[in-house]
């Protein structure tokens, strides 16, 4: 059985009324930022996985931008921006340093 969320009545006041146009727009644009946030971070571990270490750090700057970016607008906490940076920064750096244990001096 699906359900089914209750219905919302329209605002009867001109005011209200745009109220719900401008917040569909930026759920549309929030939930897009969201979806680039994730897909950032995603790519960086698929990378750091793959062992892949040039691509991992290229990928990784372009994540930071990105992560930046959704932390100024509020759509994550800075913290959370922070916090996922910092854990991917440290398995690239350790990416970086398998690298270099593997090659033999």
């Amino acid at each position: 059985m699906a359900s089914t969320k209750p219905k919302k009545k329209n605002p009867r006041l001109a005011s209200g009324r745009k109220r719900v146009r401008q917040d569909i727009k930026i759920n549309a644009a929030n939930t897009s930022l969201r979806s680039k946030y994730r897909t950032a971070v995603k790519n960086v571990e698929k990378a750091v996985v793959a062992g892949d270490k040039a691509k991992a750090t290229e990928l990784f700057a372009k994540m930071q931008a990105v992560v930046d970016t959704v932390a100024d607008k509020g759509i994550f906490h800075k913290n959370k921006a922070a916090r996922d940076k910092s854990r991917l920064s440290t398995k690239v750096k350790a990416l970086t340093a398998k690298a270099v244990q593997a090659q033999p001096a």
